[in-house]
């Protein structure tokens, strides 16, 4: 077992894209845990979609030996962290997990809004703060701008940062000795009774759930009977170790330590992120605090494609959940797509991981529903009501009051793009409440603004109009009163219940009509004419017309009385009309998904 005095716990945070898994990747190669011919980047991303993206979506951890000049050696623990704005979840059990933090800044980037929510995470969490400067080896890099960001924007010591070009592998040493000399060793009694956080879990086919722990009390060993505070279910510990690359037996874990074991555990539902583990003979009375109860903010439903998948797709969402704490889940029905599951989303890109991870690790193909918020609705009998799906919205007549949920979008830009970004949160519903420039070339503007308004394109837009180099960050502020309506999609006249919307009411016609654009080109042409409308009760607002495949009847007819053309076009007009009474309309997939993506490209 390790001196708990020679034992360092910290993660790495920092924006999306400013090099948090290639600095990992530069520690794991100087811990010479995999050899140079094993080694690959982004070697902790073990999921195709974070190295196809570029981005990291669950926290790992892994365990590094370090040397110092004296030779003696110590043992750090390091969680990955993610930087997108949805998964700021993982980044809190990750933070839960540590004593000190590396707070990653791009020196061509300098501080951004997720630098900042990041940091003050830390701080909430009591974290030991090492401000690191990376990517220094790169013509733009400005590293005296970085350096004072760090001291007005953060208000952190400059002096005590590192610099470090994770690529190029320079200040990698040096910014180990920082680690060891500045992040406090563990607290935390060895023989007090166990107290263990379960940070993650994920499911192995073969030998049940693998548990990520920390332990800050006690000490866990083979055969270990321990308990989850939770649901009391007792298990008895069958194997125990420490991450490095894969997983490393070890005789046990004590206090301060970071680990995995394996208890024979099947149920799922036993493992909840954020429980205590205790020893289930020597009791702790007290649970560990936990992390806060994650709060959807995006509402869709899935469906399978084929409904006998059904079965599997519950499978698999189980083994999901294990994986990702922040998914939330219940069974859901539609007429169109028979039964499946309403889902709750930290945002968009939570929503298109979880559908890419349910496509490609479960091979499932599965249907989404057009993403919605959370709205209160106030009823004329004085009830509330939650509506999380159009199919739940009340008639219109008994609505009172419609309320729903605003955030506080901060965005940091150039310049530059002021003008841009300023205009498309006004279109947007956006209130500003505050600018002020951090330098002479950076301005952060706060705005106001329904969250419904941010689940589209507006992440997109933001990017593509700032030409990458504004970010973004929000917090979820309060409900506000607003006039909501039902948009229904209608093809061939029948309403389609999985493509209906909720929509702000001045803005509904204009989605109507772009939903009605994307299904023309999607849905494949048939042999009578198909009526795609969008409508508001009995209102129709947007219209799209896909006209029939023609099949040419008089090609058999060679010259001959025009009579007998008439009669054959007669007689197929006649089938088009009865076909139209009782034609079913295909609905590919991809017609599902563009309603999802309905921007302003089409």
């Amino acid at each position: 077992m390790t001196d708990q005095n020679r034992i360092r716990n910290f993660c790495i945070i920092a924006h999306i894209d400013h090099g948090k898994s290639t600095l990992a990747d530069r520690f794991i190669q100087k811990a010479h845990l995999v050899s140079d011919r094993d080694f690959k980047n982004q070697i902790l991303d073990s999921m195709d979609i974070e190295r196809e993206r570029g981005i990291t979506i669950k926290s790992q951890a892994v365990t590094l030996p370090y040397f110092d000049e004296d030779g003696t050696e110590y043992q750090l623990n390091l969680v990955d962290t993610p930087g997108h704005v949805d998964f700021t979840y993982e980044v809190s059990r990750a933070i839960s997990s540590c004593e000190g933090a590396l707070l990653l800044i791009d020196a061509t980037q300098g501080v951004e809004a997720q630098t900042l929510s990041n940091l003050y995470l830390a701080f909430d969490h009591g974290l030991e703060i090492i401000p690191v400067i990376n990517k220094i080896d790169l013509a733009a890099a400005d590293i005296p701008a970085a350096l004072a960001q760090i001291d007005k924007d953060l208000g952190l010591d400059p002096d005590d940062s590192v610099q470090v070009s994770a690529k190029m592998g320079i200040g990698i040493d040096e910014l180990l000795t920082q680690i060891v000399r500045k992040i406090p060793a563990p607290k935390g009694d060895p023989i007090a009774p166990l107290k263990a956080l379960v940070f993650d879990s994920h499911f192995d086919p073969f030998r049940g759930v693998v548990v990520h722990v920390r332990v800050f009390e006690g000490s866990m060993k083979m055969g270990q009977s321990i308990a989850f505070f939770f649901n009391e279910s007792v298990y008895d510990i069958e194997e125990i170790g420490r991450f490095r690359v894969g997983y490393e037996k070890t005789k046990g874990l004590n206090a301060g330590e970071v680990g995995y074991f394996l208890a024979g555990i099947r149920t799922l539902s036993d493992i909840r992120v954020g429980d205590t583990v205790t020893d289930a003979k020597n009791r702790a009375t007290i649970a560990l605090p936990g992390f806060k109860e994650v709060k959807p903010v995006v509402y869709s439903s899935i469906y399978p494609v084929d409904s006998n998948d059904y079965e599997e797709l519950t499978r698999s969402l189980d083994k999901l959940k294990l994986n990702d704490a922040s998914l939330i889940y219940e069974k859901d029905s539609s007429a169109a797509l028979g039964f499946g599951f309403k889902c709750g989303f930290l945002g968009l890109l939570h929503l298109e991981v979880v559908q890419e991870r349910l496509e490609r690790e479960f091979n499932l193909s599965i249907v989404l529903t057009a993403p919605s918020v959370r709205y209160r609705v106030i009823l004329q009998d004085g009830t509330e009501k939650w509506v999380e799906s159009p199919q739940e919205l009340p008639d219109p007549t008994r609505i009172e009051q419609t309320f729903e949920p605003y955030i506080r979008a901060s965005i940091i830009t150039p310049t530059d793009y002021l003008g841009n970004l300023m205009n498309l949160c006004v279109e947007k519903r956006g209130l500003q409440t505050e600018m002020h420039y951090i330098n002479e070339k950076r301005v952060e503007i706060s705005y106001e603004m329904p969250l419904a308004e941010v689940l589209f394109d507006f992440y997109d837009r933001l990017k593509s109009l700032s030409r990458g180099y504004a970010s973004f960050d929000y917090e979820i502020l309060d409900y506000r009163i607003t006039q909501v309506v039902k948009l229904d999609i209608l093809l061939n006249g029948k309403v389609v219940d999985a493509l209906s919307q909720l929509v702000f009411k001045d803005q509904a016609p204009y989605r109507a009509r772009i939903i009605c654009k994307k299904l023309l080109d999607e849905i494949p042409r048939h042999q009578f004419k198909i009526p795609i409308q969008g409508s508001i009760g009995s209102t129709i607002v947007a219209r799209e017309t896909i006209a029939a495949l023609r099949k040419d009847v008089t090609a058999k007819c060679y010259g001959g009385d025009i009579s007998r053309k008439r009669k054959l076009l007669e007689k197929q007009k006649e089938g088009k009309k009865r076909m139209k009474m009782v034609g079913n309309v295909e609905l590919p997939q991809s017609a599902f998904l563009s309603v999802l993506k309905t921007g302003d490209d089409s």
